[in-house]
């Protein structure tokens, strides 16, 4: 049986690797392929060299969703990961009622970005209107319309991430901990956080490339406005791509350049936290 086993194993592999190679290999090489090319269809391709990738520079609306989407990443990963890991800590402490209040801080991850988007685009705006304002009178209220509306929906994920670190330390290290007379702030930046690095580099993680690969809620809160002051990467390639007609080679450069920063700061990310993290 064991021989059979060996010797049919590999077959099994075979419709996997074809798969992987039909579905993610091939779009990806013509996808790099046609961000050198002009096209409509790609039947009609025209290749042009470096062309679509000049284009971007000269592109204000995407240097500037450049900067929208960095600066919205930086502080949505920051507030994020600061308030899940807030919530998480207290919620390993033993509290009745802790179960209910997981389930219902986890609820808004289940729901689509469209309609988050149009639901909070309602209640700023409702808010707003008592000004005399609207979400799209100002990309600052934009900005922070987005920030507020992503916590909302991840911290909960992330909180549960969180719980899972913390219950993992042993109770063991917190008992020598006091006996040797540690305090509550020493406990938590000695042991707590060294400790909690494993879930501290998933958490980051997920908060860096979710938050630029953001595009639902982006669409359905502000889609842009006013004047794409608000736009981030994702919209802009759709709007490139879909309302320019023969950009569609430079909406490829585009995804082509998006792929290659979410990738290397991914990267970069998980090297730097994951060399702080402390086996125990």
């Amino acid at each position: 049986m064991e021989k059979t086993l060996k010797r049919w194993l590999p077959l099994f592999g075979l419709p996997t690797l074809a798969a992987f190679t039909v579905g993610f290999l091939v779009p990806f090489v013509m996808g790099m392929a046609l961000s050198f090319c002009r096209f409509t269809t790609v039947s009609d391709a025209r290749f042009v060299g470096l062309a679509n990738y000049k284009s971007i520079l000269g592109d204000g609306d995407f240097l500037h969703a450049l900067w929208f989407t960095a600066l919205f990443t930086l502080v949505s990963v920051v507030l994020i990961n600061l308030l899940a890991f807030s919530v998480a800590l207290p919620l390993t402490k033993g509290l009745r009622g802790t179960n209910l209040f997981r389930t219902v801080f986890f609820m808004p991850n289940l729901i689509g970005g469209i309609v988050l988007g149009y639901i909070w685009q309602l209640i700023f705006n409702g808010v707003l209107a008592m000004f005399g304002r609207t979400l799209t009178y100002s990309p600052v209220y934009g900005f922070w319309g987005l920030v507020i509306l992503m916590c909302w929906q991840q911290v909960g994920y992330m909180m549960i991430i969180y719980i899972a670190g913390l219950q993992s330390i042993p109770g063991e290290l917190y008992e020598a901990a006091r006996i040797d007379g540690a305090n509550p702030r020493q406990i938590l930046f000695r042991i707590t956080l060294p400790l909690s690095m494993p879930a501290i580099t998933i958490c980051t993680f997920l908060t860096l490339t979710n938050s630029f690969k953001l595009f639902d809620q982006n669409l359905a809160l502000t889609a842009g406005q006013p004047s794409n002051k608000t736009q981030m990467l994702a919209l802009n390639i759709y709007d490139t791509f879909y309302s320019r007609a023969g950009w569609e080679g430079v909406g490829q450069a585009k995804a082509v350049v998006f792929f290659v920063l979410v990738a290397g700061l991914a990267l970069i990310q998980l090297y730097i936290t994951r060399r702080r993290e402390v086996q125990q």
